[in-house]
């Protein structure tokens, strides 16, 4: 991997505020997340959750083999933002912008109107490996507060910074994007989210792509 662009040799905790490190800040965007996810998970009932269902929920069948993906999303959030620390401050500052909009919006949804799913299969037409991570997740997150998918809002807004970043190089691009498009299937195959949450995360997607990236965009078309 090629040297990294930006060094943070010189960060210390009385010069954390200054425009070369203040965008470090908005990690902070993870715990205040995390806060409210723990707060709709705990404090809406279950009972006030409304089921969201659709008619291509019904025809899409249970396949295990895409937990892969869908727990792979989880590193390649990881991946994009600690690349993007190193390598492109505005593709950093950009990508987690857009995970903050998406969650606030979603966390919004949420509480408005309270969703779940009631999709996942009583039992496993198979026993293996890939059947017992869908169990532990299962087990790990709850079928309530589903739609808006951050899986999918957030694998949109990977794939829309890393097609911005001029660091990557094309190919590699493509594999991204072909990755969250697996991602975003992989939410209804392993019985996780119905369609529907894929639906109303795309206007939520176009709200932070807008705000995030409409100066890139007016760029773009101006250069045109």
């Amino acid at each position: 991997m090629k040297k990294p662009t930006v060094s943070y040799k010189g960060l210390r905790i009385n010069n954390i505020t200054s425009p070369e490190f203040r965008h470090l800040f908005l990690i902070l965007g993870w715990p205040l997340y995390f806060a409210l996810y723990y707060l709709t998970e705990t404090f809406i009932p279950n009972e006030n959750c409304h089921i969201v269902h659709s008619f291509f929920d019904d025809i899409i069948p249970f396949s295990e083999i895409f937990v892969i993906p869908y727990v792979l999303w989880y590193a390649l959030i990881a991946f994009s933002l600690i690349y993007f620390l190193f390598y492109s401050i505005e593709s950093f500052k950009a990508l987690q912008t857009y995970f903050i909009i998406v969650q606030l919006i979603a966390t919004v949804i949420f509480i408005v109107y309270p969703s779940k799913q009631m999709l996942r299969p009583e039992e496993f037409a198979r026993d293996n490996l890939l059947t017992d991570l869908v169990g532990a997740l299962y087990s790990a997150d709850t079928n309530t507060g589903v739609c808006p998918s951050l899986h999918v809002a957030m694998s949109i807004g990977i794939a829309s910074a890393w097609l911005k970043e001029k660091s990557a190089h094309w190919t590699f691009k493509v594999f991204i994007v072909l990755f969250c498009i697996i991602i975003c299937l992989s939410t209804a195959f392993i019985k996780q989210h119905s369609v529907v949450d894929t639906y109303v995360a795309i206007p939520v997607c176009m709200i932070a792509e807008i705000a995030v990236f409409f100066k890139w965009y007016k760029n773009k078309f101006k250069r045109k």
